[in-house]
């Protein structure tokens, strides 16, 4: 059975290792801003009792940035059930547009958003030029051995 809860301090040491398998770290840029993913607000899918992906956002006015989302299973409706969770959050807290980056190489993500409602809304050529000044890890070749580059800004109308 698939559930969705919020993230709290119980999940937090398997969060990090979540963020750290996909991301390299707890650290993300997003549009040139540093965040510490699981320092911020989120939801858990559990399958069973077991975590199974996570979510994490900030809201700023009447925008809700996805920070991060990860699925640890694939395939299994994981990352549809958060996003449906955080679009239902976005609703009761009279959010207008919920938004995401992705990048360029990240041809999964860009359909799976836009399987879901997202609509492309810019290109920042070169972003991650400036990205990997404030976190160097940052690779230069990403996905499929696509060059990292670009970010994409997706969003939906809530």
């Amino acid at each position: 059975m698939l559930e969705i809860v919020e993230y709290s301090a119980e999940y937090c040491d398997w969060a990090r290792k979540l963020l750290k398998a996909s991301w390299g770290s707890t650290k993300v840029v997003t549009r040139y801003k540093v965040y510490e993913a699981d320092k911020l607000p989120g939801f858990v899918a559990l399958i069973d009792g077991r975590e199974a992906g996570l979510v994490t956002y900030r809201i700023e006015g009447e925008e809700l940035e996805i920070v991060t989302l990860d699925a640890a299973e694939e395939k299994m409706g994981v990352g549809t059930a958060l996003i449906v969770r955080v679009r239902d959050l976005a609703e009761e807290a009279g959010v207008k547009r919920i938004w995401l980056i992705t990048t360029n190489d990240n041809i999964n993500a860009l359909r799976f958003y836009q399987k879901r409602g997202f609509m492309l809304k810019a290109v920042y050529p070169k972003a991650l030029d400036i990205s990997r000044r404030l976190k160097p890890s940052i690779p230069l070749i990403g996905l499929q051995g696509i060059p990292l580059r670009d970010e994409i800004e997706l969003e939906l109308a809530v």
